[in-house]
């Protein structure tokens, strides 16, 4: 087991093909479980979601990725802290929604570490954060998929990013507007990196896993 903090060229192109190829790997039991966390330069994600090609508004001059994961279309960009739990799931774990549910209450209890209050939405998958007038807002996107009950993809929670990349599309199906970051509701906010080892700790917490600190690794070397 094993948490990899990506640097260096974490294009999505690149990773994904890690990913795909490890997912494969450890279907067979040749490698253990791992989760990646890392920062992506700005894609855009479209999921299985029949009619997501449609919440594409302004895409220009951003790489356009069709995957595997459920879900809608997203973006994922500097100041967004990603995490990509590559997990055999067994036993009781084997159950895709009580997955889903461990990414989420990770990202929470993250969340309570700094004083705010995540919570989730019973008709849509992620994290939100109330405001102070109006619906909560959209803090973290979680979207997987299964191959042989290994799964993949994961989570993007917004630290720092700007909102206006969010513009693009329709995130999930919803407004823009609904997007909200940490850093509107935190200052000061720490940087990205400073949040990769509290993530971490809380999905080997979440999601039973073994933790021993983070490496940092070029996924080359990987």
């Amino acid at each position: 087991m094993s948490f990899l903090h990506l640097v260096g060229d974490t294009g999505y192109a690149a990773v994904h093909a890690w990913m795909a190829a490890r997912v494969d790997a450890r279907a067979r039991g040749e490698v253990g479980d791992v989760v990646l966390l890392l920062e992506h330069p700005s894609t855009l994600t479209v999921g299985r979601k029949r009619g997501a090609m449609d919440n594409l508004l302004a895409p220009e001059g951003v790489p356009v990725v069709e995957v595997e994961r459920g879900g809608d279309v997203t973006w994922h960009g500097p100041g967004q802290l990603v995490a990509y739990p590559i997990v055999l799931l067994e036993g009781a774990r084997r159950d895709l929604h009580l997955h889903l549910r461990a990414l989420e209450s990770a990202v929470i209890d993250v969340l309570a570490g700094v004083g705010l209050k995540g919570r989730r939405d019973v008709r849509n998958t992620g994290v939100w954060l109330p405001m102070p007038q109006g619906t909560p807002k959209k803090v973290c996107s979680v979207g997987i998929a299964c191959r042989r009950w290994v799964t993949w993809h994961g989570l993007a929670l917004n630290i720092d990013p700007s909102l206006a990349e969010f513009e693009r599309i329709r995130p999930c199906g919803f407004d823009p507007s609904v997007m909200t970051r940490v850093a509107d509701h935190l200052s000061p906010c720490p940087p990205v990196r400073a949040w990769v080892e509290p993530l971490a700790r809380a999905l080997a917490d979440r999601l039973d896993l073994p933790f021993d600190g983070v490496a940092t690794r070029e996924i080359a070397r990987a």
